[in-house]
């Protein structure tokens, strides 16, 4: 059909009926479709009259069409196909007729007669004539008893199919396209672009189908769409509180956890029990004089306010006033000179109107051993209180400081201590301490990496830092040294009285043959002269320990008091023999 509405049938037909069908004509087979007999009635039954359109009970009156041929039915497809059938069918078709113009049309099945052929001008036909006696309705199938129940005829009220599928539309035979034709009476077409599928209910009356509900919006999908929203919000809301924790360190205050206070005291024999000992007793000096300014340091040897410090720290000082000392309190004073010595590089200070003075202990040099743990106070490069720790790496190393004055007058020979304690220019005259916080050395020289002879610091500001090769003046030197400085204002020098050959290139200490000044290498009535000593005699020894050249052999007399006796070894026209003799005494500069 044309109109889009499903044909409904109640059951297929059984095997009887679908016999009784006849098989149209391959005259008409060409022609596309054909038209459908009307079912047999059963025996005894009455036909129905041919003229009378077929209506459902309680449904008003199907309107025929006037003028317009009766539309075939497809066998298959419900689709209408190809021009109306011829008029000489001897067969009545089946035609497809609409109930009224309701929302939801019934569709019925009707058997109508062959058109006469048109008239040309037809007189009008009473009312009478054109409403037909209703008429029973007609089953269009013969009473099956394999019919389901409720027990009642076949008809088009039967139950439908939960589902309704539309048929597979099969491609008509090519046809030529028939020609408009006008309808008397139209049918109503469905308005808008309503679906040709409706949902269809047999059991409701014809004409009050209700139009089908709208499909119900799914709980689930907003409910997805509601937990997606909630949870980017959240993502948002908590990726900025995290950035805000992380650049400004949290909301509230942080607390970093840390350790109690707990006892801050440490052992004696520690670092800094060492430390805290000797502080109070070490000073920083800072010299100025003949247009430069040095720093150096010293330590406290009395409660009177003497200090002890390198003779190269205040050596330019023009007077007293020039220099200044800064205890490791903060607490400066102005220092006098009492004494110096070149031959010894050490000098005493003294600080007047300071009360509180501690004065560090002494040690004692001969005691110490290679190994022995050390620390260094000092202010290198003018960086007061610096504590540095070390061993003592080797012992009476014999060097010479100074000698820039070209004259021999500003050399100093040390029979020393070396140390790795780290030593810097500063560190000056500054203590060298044992595990007990005793004084057993004065820091006074360093070996410099980048070569040449000289080794001490001299007040040059051009010196290299540490390497870890440090030199102090053993405290049993400088304490005599001290004392006769603070009582005498000068040092005495013990002396053999013999000149030596400093040109000397072979192993040992040569007695020269003439001394400075043309007198004689041996002063007549002196220690050496006494001995038994003669020019052209090579020291090899002193007290047993060997001597390489001259500069030894001084350092290892200067490391003796005057009047304590020596042994010399020496080699005398290729024989070695043992001399002893008591040393002497000059006066130092």
């Amino acid at each position: 059909m044309n109109n889009g509405k499903p044909n409904w049938w109640s059951r297929p037909s059984s095997a009887p009926e679908a016999a009784r069908i006849p098989t149209p004509s391959p005259a008409d087979a060409g022609d596309g479709d054909f038209p459908l007999p009307a079912p047999q009635p059963s025996p005894g039954q009455e036909p129905a009259d041919p003229t009378a359109p077929a209506a459902a009970p309680g449904a008003p009156a199907a309107e025929p069409f006037a003028t317009e041929p009766t539309e075939p039915v497809a066998a298959d497809s419900g689709q209408a196909a190809g021009p109306p059938a011829p008029e000489a069918a001897p067969a009545p078709a089946v035609e497809l007729t609409k109930t009224g113009p309701a929302a939801e049309p019934a569709v019925e099945l009707t058997e109508t007669a062959p058109e006469p052929a048109a008239v040309p001008s037809a007189a009008p036909v009473p009312a009478e004539a054109q409403a037909p006696a209703p008429q029973a309705p007609q089953p269009l199938h013969t009473p099956d008893e394999y019919r389901t129940p409720p027990y009642g005829e076949p008809g088009p009220w039967a139950p439908a199919p939960p589902v309704q599928r539309p048929p597979a539309v099969v491609p008509p035979h090519p046809q030529p396209h028939p020609q408009p034709q006008v309808h008397a009476h139209p049918h109503p077409q469905p308005q808008g672009g309503a679906a040709p599928w409706v949902q269809y209910d047999p059991w409701s009356a014809p004409g009050t189908g209700a139009p089908p509900l709208p499909p119900k919006k799914s709980r689930k999908g907003l409910a997805i769409a509601a937990a997606l929203a909630f949870a980017l919000v959240t993502g948002v809301i908590g990726g900025g509180i995290g950035a805000y924790v992380e650049r400004n360190g949290g909301i509230t205050t942080v607390e970093l956890p840390q350790a109690d206070a707990g006892d801050t005291g440490r052992a004696p024999d520690s670092v800094a029990g060492i430390a805290a000992s000797a502080l109070p007793g070490v000073v920083t000096l800072h010299v100025r004089g003949n247009g430069s300014s040095g720093t150096g340091t010293g330590f406290v040897l009395d409660d009177k306010g003497h200090i002890l410090t390198n003779n190269h720290v205040v050596d330019g000082a023009a007077s007293s006033e020039d220099i200044s000392v800064t205890f490791s309190s903060g607490e400066t004073a102005r220092a006098k000179l009492i004494g110096k010595d070149t031959g010894y590089d050490l000098a005493v200070v003294q600080v007047t109107g300071v009360s509180g003075l501690k004065a560090l202990p002494l040690g004692n040099s001969d005691n110490v051993r290679v190994g022995d743990p050390v620390v260094a106070i000092g202010a290198p490069f003018d960086l007061s209180n610096t504590v540095t720790s070390g061993i003592i790496s080797a012992k009476e190393r014999p060097i010479t400081a100074g000698g820039e004055k070209g004259d021999g007058s500003d050399i100093s020979y040390v029979d020393a201590l070396q140390t790795d304690a780290p030593i810097n220019p500063g560190n000056s005259g500054g203590p060298l301490l044992d595990s007990k916080a005793r004084v057993i050395g004065i820091n006074s020289a360093i070996r410099a990496a980048g070569g040449g002879s000289g080794e001490g610091e001299g007040g040059s500001a051009s010196q290299p830092g540490s390497i870890g090769l440090g030199f102090a003046i053993p405290i049993n030197q400088g304490k005599r040294v001290a004392e006769e400085l603070i009582n005498t204002g000068k040092a005495t020098h013990p002396v053999i009285g013999v000149s030596l050959d400093m040109q000397f290139q072979g192993d040992g200490a040569r007695v020269g043959e003439k001394g400075k000044d043309g007198s004689a290498s041996v002063t007549a009535g002196g220690p050496a002269a006494k001995a038994g000593l003669r020019p052209g005699d090579v020291i090899t020894k002193v007290d047993g320990q060997r001597v390489h050249n001259g500069e030894e052999l001084i350092v290892k007399i200067r490391a003796h008091r005057p009047g304590d006796e020596l042994e010399l070894t020496l080699s005398r026209d290729g024989k070695e023999l043992t001399k002893t003799l008591t040393l002497g005494s000059s006066q130092g500069t």
